[in-house]
């Protein structure tokens, strides 16, 4: 396929965590910088095991990044206590948009 995809899944695994999230940054920049960046991304959280506050500042950063590009960002299955540390910080409609 020469176009770039129309719709990209990407699974998380593992814990979101203070600890964790550069690494996550430093994959998220590798494929930010893709020729073929897809104009929708999910990213699906089924298999995310443990999150923090710092989880919250990554959604958030992802956001930004998929704005600035112009690209269309979804969660899918996000953790429970990831939504509600989103609803403690007042992030929550910027994490999860209410569905139109």
């Amino acid at each position: 396929m020469s176009a770039a995809a129309a719709d990209e899944v990407l699974r998380l695994e593992g814990d979101l965590s203070y600890e964790t999230i550069p690494g996550v940054l430093a994959a998220t920049a590798q494929f930010a910088a893709r020729t073929d960046l897809p104009e929708s991304i999910r990213i699906d959280f089924a298999k995310v095991t443990a999150v923090d506050s710092a989880a919250v500042a990554l959604l958030l950063e992802w956001r930004r990044m998929a704005s600035a590009r112009g690209k269309k960002l979804s969660f899918e299955n996000l953790p429970t206590n990831l939504l509600a540390l989103a609803q403690l910080y007042g992030v929550a409609e910027l994490i999860q948009p209410a569905a139109a």
